[in-house]
Formats: structure tokens, C-alpha cells, sequence
């Protein structure tokens, strides 16, 4: 018992740093992704905004139309 615990104490400093922020398993296999919540959505956003700069012709145009039961809305992308 008296070795158990300093070898319980130094496994526990060497896996320390070696951490996963999230672990995705998905028919390609298990991932393990180390960035942190923080990192993911800085890189989101910057994907987004390429996604807006690639559309800069496009806008959205939204039609309500009155029924019995209601108005409807739909939305649709309209490109120029």
C-alpha cells in the first residue's frame, strides 16, 4: 500500500496535461478534439465569415401572405 500510493500520485501528474476537450464518435471513427470551447468558435466565426463574403451578391427576400388560419412567411435566397 505505502508504493501504491506514490505511483497513484505520478500517473496522475504525468496524464495531467495530456487532456480532450470533447471526444465526437461518428461513423468515421472516433476523434479527439484538444481545442478548447473557446477555439472552436473563434474558428466558427471565421468560417462564417468567409461563407458571407463568398455570397456578397446574394440577399433574402421574405414573402407573408395572408391566409384563413393565418399569415405565412417564407424565405427565399434570391442571387444577382
Amino acid at each position: 500500500m505505502k508504493r501504491f500510493i506514490p505511483v497513484l500520485l505520478a500517473a496522475l501528474v504525468a496524464t495531467g496535461g495530456a487532456y480532450a476537450q470533447s471526444i465526437n464518435i461518428g461513423p468515421g471513427g472516433i476523434e479527439v478534439d484538444p481545442r478548447s470551447q473557446r477555439d472552436r468558435a473563434f474558428e466558427r466565426d471565421i468560417r462564417r465569415e468567409e461563407r458571407v463574403r463568398e455570397r456578397d451578391n446574394c440577399r433574402t427576400v421574405t414573402n407573408i401572405r395572408e391566409t384563413r388560419r393565418g399569415e405565412v412567411r417564407s424565405t427565399e435566397r434570391v442571387c444577382d
